[in-house]
């Protein structure tokens, strides 16, 4: 396939995984497509050792990182406990949901290590994400990309001079030409069928838009893709490739365990929904009992102050893990969750994906003979 994607990039399918797993992104652009390793839930050290392995072991094919560059989140203080910085409301009502329904506590110890685990890998101040790019530039990747907001000028200049691309996630078309005007090369156009962070305008109507409005940028197709067909509707609207995250988390490479798995394999497109309970944020996610919580009318307000709910959800996540209870697990998943149901090899994702997208593009071009 030839697309703009895939000369930019020098790819041979425009087809981008975006995994927190380094074997998911090894693989994708083992074969051909294009890997981006997210990562916000990682501290520098975390992440050179990733990208060291994936240098290892992607025997010299392309790849990128995906990172959170905002002025917006809120400066952890770790002179302070990190579990204290939770206010004790919100970590009484979801523990205390738990213990009603017999899901086991943690110990106290096993309670604040978690708290600052998760405060040390969601640290998302400036400070932090260039710390964490100074790390991804000192690797041969090709792309970064703004997962929240616009890069700083000064950001975008770096990753420029050290001769990769930089593209960025947007909902909308307002967001999209604020990226563009900052100097991004790659769009990324995310329609609300899409897990984790997302907006609410749905892809058909938000890819066209988009691609409109800030041609000749690329632009990539985000929310509710993970087979050909749905790659060719994209290509046919006039995105330049696909970005892909869902279908990736039931692959035999992927980072999930056994329990995860069982209930990402059980969900139906209907069972990813929002919630605010994840991060603070709208954020679509596989429904349990710990999403459902955040809805109850006694609950308290989830903390919008990034990281804040995501440094909350540390506790209650472990809880649920230890004591193997798939009804309060939950994870990051869009709509086209129903449609991973098995373990397959990320290759095997992608060679069925183009040959769908082919055998889709070939009934086309047969209805315009007829």
């Amino acid at each position: 396939m030839k697309t703009a994607a895939t000369e930019l990039l020098g790819i041979e399918a425009p087809i981008f995984a975006f995994s927190h797993c380094r074997d998911v992104v090894a693989a994708t652009s083992k074969a051909g497509g294009f890997g981006v390793l997210g990562a916000a839930w990682m501290t520098p050290e975390h992440l050179e050792q990733e990208l060291k392995w994936i240098d290892d072991h992607v025997e010299g094919r392309p790849y990128g990182v995906d990172m959170v560059f905002s002025s917006k989140a809120t400066a952890i203080d770790f002179s302070e406990t990190p579990r204290e910085l939770v206010p004790v409301d919100n970590r009484r009502f979801i523990n205390d949901l738990m213990d009603q329904d017999g899901v086991p506590p943690l110990s106290e110890e096993d309670a604040k290590g978690w708290y600052a685990e998760y405060a040390r890998n969601l640290a998302f101040s400036p400070e932090t994400s260039e710390a964490l790019l100074e790390v991804a530039l000192r690797h041969p990747v090709k792309l970064v990309v703004s997962a929240l907001g616009v890069a700083p000028d000064h950001v975008i200049k770096r990753v420029h001079d050290h001769g990769a691309k930089f593209g960025a996630l947007v909902g909308s078309v307002r967001q999209a030409q604020k990226q563009v005007a900052a100097g991004v090369d790659v769009i990324v156009a995310q329609g609300s069928e899409a897990g984790g962070h997302t907006g609410e305008i749905s892809s058909l109507v938000l890819w066209p838009q988009i691609i409109d409005a800030v041609a000749p940028v690329p632009v990539l197709a985000a929310g509710g893709i993970g087979r050909g067909r749905q790659m060719a509707a994209a290509i046919a609207l006039g995105a330049e490739g696909v970005w892909c995250g869902t279908i990736w988390l039931g692959t035999v490479e992927s980072e999930l365990g056994p329990d995860m798995r069982d209930v990402l394999y059980a969900a139906k497109a209907d069972d990813a929904v929002i919630t605010y309970g994840y991060t603070g944020k709208p954020c679509r996610a596989i429904r349990s009992k710990y999403t459902e919580a955040w809805k109850r009318p006694d609950a308290p307000q989830p903390l919008k102050a990034v990281p804040m709910q995501s440094i909350l959800s540390g506790e209650p996540f472990r809880r649920a893990e230890r004591a193997h209870r798939k009804d309060w697990m939950t994870y990051a998943a869009g709509q086209i969750v129903e449609l991973v149901n098995e373990p397959v090899s990320v290759k095997t994702v992608i060679y069925d994906m183009i040959l769908e997208y082919a055998e889709a593009m070939g009934r086309l071009s047969q209805l315009n003979e007829d």
